[in-house]
């Protein structure tokens, strides 16, 4: 029986592991590196861009919203918008619900 807790004890040499754990570390944080530069940075910029655009809505402006409504700007305030989808028809949106700025002239060839 001591004759093969020894031939297992002979084969737990440290020489090896050690070296694996760093290569282990290496590469995880390389993952990381290429989650940020392919998910998270890109996705912030598409939320500060969104941002930007949000902020220098004006009347006049023709945009679309999530749902999918196109629309010119006929009021803007601080958290809304009021849109006029057809002649005299106007609603109001949530600002963020905007998700595209058109050229002007889209709403007529709509």
């Amino acid at each position: 029986m001591s004759l093969l807790i020894s031939d297992a004890l002979a084969q737990g040499t440290g020489g090896g592991a050690l070296g694996g754990g760093y290569s282990q570390i290496v590469i995880l944080v390389a993952l990381v590196a290429v989650f940020y530069f392919l998910l998270i940075r890109p996705q912030q910029k598409r939320m500060k861009d969104q941002q930007t655009m949000i902020s220098r809505l004006a009347t006049g402006d023709e945009v679309v919203t999530t749902g999918g409504i196109l629309g010119r700007i006929t009021e803007v305030g601080d958290s809304f918008i009021t849109l006029e989808i057809s002649d005299g028809v106007r609603v109001k949106v949530q600002k963020a619900q905007v998700t595209q700025l058109v050229p002007k002239g889209t709403l007529k060839s709509a």
